[in-house]
């Protein structure tokens, strides 16, 4: 799956999950409008960390050289692109990371207590989320927003932070189910361990084709990378976060859009 893609995806998950909406929302974790809107934006950035593993990723760009530096050591730890970054071990790695940058304070005199882990992350993920959309248009600018949606968080919301290891789990399993979905798969959900399909089911249709011979499993219902219907599944997705943030932006004014509707 593309890097657009994921990200809308990941902004989908979390508004389905968290917001007011009746009918196409889950309700699973429903928080105020803050909570919802930023967090679409923190796991839409997170569902592009698994990516991290490869070149000419959104993150590998992030930063100048060191951002390209950072993509090549993920790779190279993780055994290359969609090896143990697309991995079930990844993603409770990166929930026991995240919920322990949660736990990363600064403590001042007169100021009080800072959640300084959550607000560097944040910054992070808003500004991988607005370029990967494409929604502004250089990295400086994304930094730069990503830093404001940060700072916000920290200093005048502290509260809404007890989401953000959800919102950063979700976000990179949601990535992860994208690319299930895909011809590409992933490495199974024993990684580092990747048992390959006995011979007798190598030629069998279907079969062979959820379960490749290289031990990669797949349900390519969206066939290649950047295909039409990968597209068209992006497409429904960006109108759905459209929607559902303009509701959650005029719910925190008090506006109801459905009974507007």
């Amino acid at each position: 799956m593309m890097g657009v893609n994921h990200a809308t995806s990941g902004a989908a998950a979390w508004i389905a999950a968290t917001a007011a909406m009746p009918y196409v929302t889950t309700g699973y974790y429903p928080l105020d409008s803050v909570g919802v809107i930023a967090g679409s934006l923190v796991c839409a950035g997170a569902a592009l960390l698994p990516d991290a593993d490869h070149h000419n990723a959104t993150i590998a760009h992030s930063v100048p050289i060191v951002g390209s530096l950072a993509a090549g050591a993920v790779g190279a730890a993780t055994g290359g692109h969609r090896h143990g970054a697309h991995s079930v071990l990844a993603v409770a790695a990166v929930a026991l990371a995240s919920f322990a940058l949660g736990h990363v304070t600064m403590t001042t005199e007169n100021l009080g207590t800072f959640a300084i882990g959550p607000g560097i992350a944040t910054m992070a993920l808003v500004c991988f989320a607005l370029k990967a959309r494409d929604l502004v248009e250089s990295w400086l600018t994304a930094w730069i927003l990503g830093a404001i949606a940060g700072a916000l968080i920290v200093f005048f919301a502290p509260h809404q932070l007890a989401w953000f290891p959800i919102a950063v789990t979700l976000g990179y399993a949601v990535h992860l189910a994208g690319d299930f979905l895909t011809t590409g798969g992933l490495p199974g959900l024993l990684w580092p361990w990747v048992p390959k399909p006995p011979e007798a089911l190598k030629t069998v249709p279907v079969m062979n084709r959820v379960w490749m011979a290289n031990g990669y499993i797949t349900m390519p219902v969206l066939g290649n990378a950047g295909s039409v219907r990968e597209m068209l599944l992006g497409f429904v997705l960006a109108l759905y976060c459209v929607y559902g943030l303009a509701h959650e932006a005029l719910r925190g004014f008090g506006v109801d859009l459905l009974s507007i509707l």
